[in-house]
């Protein structure tokens, strides 16, 4: 069973996120936690195992379409189907909330990452992120 993040939750799930390599130096964990949580389209959803977290994911709904970002499972958790029910989770979430379509980022050498979806359904689609840092 999953549930929300709260601000109190912010240690652990950065923690999480650094072990599972998904930070990069240009990017404020911490900073995209409190966004998350305090924002009112997106929600970090957690999983815990006996007292300890297990496993996110990060999902928001722009007003176009849902995105889904930091999906992490404990390294010592992988491979037992967590994050296959943590996507399960955020398109229910987003389903709540009558978005059209989810969407996510994953970078181009990911093989791993890229099997993943795949497996659950999702498609690499043909199109060119662009973007600029506003920092």
């Amino acid at each position: 069973m999953t549930r929300l993040a709260t601000p109190e939750d912010r240690e652990p799930v950065v923690a999480l996120w650094q072990a599972c390599g998904l930070t990069r130096p240009w990017n404020d964990a911490s900073a995209d936690f409190d966004r998350a949580v305090g924002g009112v389209s997106s929600d970090i959803l957690l999983l815990e195992e006996a007292g300890r977290l297990a496993a996110t994911v990060m999902v928001g709904d722009d007003g176009h379409r849902g995105w889904v970002y930091y999906l992490a499972v404990a390294p010592d958790c992988q491979k037992r189907g967590l994050g296959r029910k943590m996507m399960e989770a955020a398109e229910a979430w987003l389903r709540e909330r009558d978005a059209p379509k989810i969407q996510l980022m994953v970078r181009d050498d990911n093989e791993a990452a890229i099997g993943f979806y795949k497996a659950l359904g999702y498609d690499v689609q043909p199109v060119v992120t662009i973007g600029r840092r506003l920092d």
